[in-house]
């Protein structure tokens, strides 16, 4: 058989491979037969060290056995020891507990038997004082008949005389009390009043001037008169009763004057009559056309003048029927002075009062712009401009605050808040400013007279004088018939005929004076 080089090759790997197996897994068992043996002889040497390790532990454990069981037995000795020294201590703190509880109890027994003997002495003059008591309202008693005999009264009589003999007393004591509670309050109130006031005024200055109920219109030259009146009369019939204007042409040179108590109607005829007379066109065609004009015009300045007024014064919130309610103001005067103005100014002093009070400074400042509202009505509407204004401000939702304020500015009804008492006292002070308002002199004398009528009316009065321009009203009473006590009520009852009856600005001071004086002669 022959064998190529390769074959042979192949032959001899395959070969050299099988012996290398054979080899491997001849030593691989060599191996474990070897790793066996030596495990088995650690193993041995294992077992030997680990019995020498337990038998060290015995010996170990019973020496440790023997020094606890010996320090258990010192320790319970010890404890014996000491629970038996406790013990005895504890035995002589209860043997000395009971001797002071035993002392105690003796000591409470003797108190006892102590209170026992009071409460027995108390007794006795219990029943002492009841029999003294009743020795007492027997002597009373007989005392009281006795009085009662002596007297020819009894005791109801007696009292009711002495009761008599004291009102006297007791009057004089409680006018003395009331003028003196009156003059302190007084004292304080004005005090506080004076410096919120003048605070007001001083940061509220305002300028007046007075206007009137008519107004003049001046001309280029006489000869527009007759042109104003027209052929017979036709343009200033036209005039007057597209405005409702009394025209008054007289001999006042160059100067013609309107006469209305509506201002709002005097204002609107005064502009026409002055654009009729810069256009030179007169007749009853172009006076409707330029009264309409003019009356368009007003309208604008009256809803200008309520903006104003609200801006002025910030309030807001208003509405606009209310609005053009009071730029109607503007055209309204009371005493002379201007209404809008006069309502501004009102709203402005009682907002500085209510802040230095704390309340409410819008709602101050809305009421006191509001409380002459119905001013702008009161030639139209029938009734006080209180109640108009009251009926106004109710249609268009405004608060109770401000109604009740309305009401009582002028003091019909009693104030109930302190907004009311600031618009009243910004009222006054508004209207007292000097040459904010004036008076006729026919009124004026009136009111004086009136004023001297009501304090002469009264009983006693000897004679009286209204001074300072009828501010104050000085009284001068018979002594005899009007005692110092009465004084103060009859000053009282004066100042309230004064109040129910006169229509006055600001207040009146009513006076009185009592003077007694003793006359005889020498012979």
């Amino acid at each position: 058989m022959q064998f190529t080089l390769g074959t042979l090759i192949l032959y001899c790997t395959i070969t050299f491979l099988i012996a290398l197996i054979i080899g491997g897994v001849i030593a691989f068992f060599i191996g474990v037969a070897y790793r066996k043996k030596v495990a088995e002889t650690e193993i041995g040497s294992a077992e030997d060290q680990a019995k020498k390790i337990i038998n060290e532990a015995y010996r170990s454990a019973e020496a440790k056995k023997k020094e606890l069981l010996i320090e258990a037995k010192e320790e319970a000795h010890r404890t014996r020891t000491e629970a038996d020294r406790d013990i005895k201590e504890r035995r002589t703190e209860v043997s000395r507990q009971e001797r002071r509880v035993q002392q105690k109890e003796e000591t409470l027994d003797r108190k006892i038997d102590n209170l026992e003997k009071k409460e027995e002495l108390i007794q006795e003059k219990l029943k002492q004082a009841e029999e003294q008591l009743e020795e007492a309202e027997r002597i009373k008693k007989s005392q009281i008949d006795q009085l009662e005999r002596i007297s020819g009264l009894t005791a109801s009589q007696a009292k009711d005389q002495l009761l008599e003999s004291l009102e006297g007393e007791l009057v004089h004591e409680k006018a003395l009390k009331i003028a003196s509670f009156e003059q302190q309050l007084k004292d304080e109130a004005e005090d506080k009043a004076r410096e919120m006031i003048s605070l007001a005024i001083s940061r509220c200055a305002a300028d007046h001037v007075s206007e009137a109920t008519v107004s003049v219109v001046t001309l280029p030259n006489d000869e527009m008169k007759g042109r104003i009146i027209g052929r017979e009369g036709r343009n200033i019939r036209a005039l007057e009763t597209l405005t409702g204007v009394d025209l008054i042409i007289d001999d006042t040179p160059e100067a013609i004057t309107l006469s209305s108590f509506d201002p709002v109607r005097r204002e609107i005829a005064r502009l026409s009559l002055e654009k009729l007379i810069t256009d030179g066109r007169i007749h009853p065609a172009r006076i409707e056309e330029t009264v309409e004009k003019a009356t368009k015009e007003v309208e604008a300045r009256i809803k200008a003048e309520g903006e104003r007024a609200m801006m002025e014064t910030n309030v807001h919130g208003l509405h606009h029927e209310l609005v053009r309610l009071l730029g109607r103001l503007r055209y309204r005067t009371s005493y002379g002075q201007n209404v809008l103005d006069h309502s501004i100014e009102v709203a402005h002093l009682a907002g500085i009062m209510a802040a230095e009070l704390g309340v409410d400074v819008t709602m101050a400042k809305r009421a006191g712009l509001l409380h002459d509202i119905g001013k702008a009505l009161s030639h139209e509407v029938e009734g006080s401009h209180v109640q108009i204004g009251m009926d106004i401000c109710r249609k268009y939702k405004e608060n109770a605050q401000i109604l009740h304020a309305i009401e009582a500015h002028h003091g019909d009804v009693e104030t109930k808040t302190v907004i009311a008492a600031l618009v009243q006292a910004a009222d006054a002070i508004s209207a007292a400013r000097p040459g904010a308002r004036r008076e006729n002199l026919e009124n004026y004398i009136k009111r004086v007279e009136k004023l001297e009528e009501i304090a002469k009316s009264y009983d006693g009065v000897e004679k009286c004088y209204a001074i300072q321009a009828g501010r104050e009203i000085r009284i001068l009473v018979k002594p005899e018939a009007i005692k110092d006590d009465e004084m103060v009520i009859a000053a009282r009852e004066i100042a309230k005929r004064i109040e129910n009856e006169l229509e006055y600005p600001g207040q009146i001071k009513v006076h009185m004076i009592r003077e007694s004086r003793a006359i005889d002669y020498a012979k």
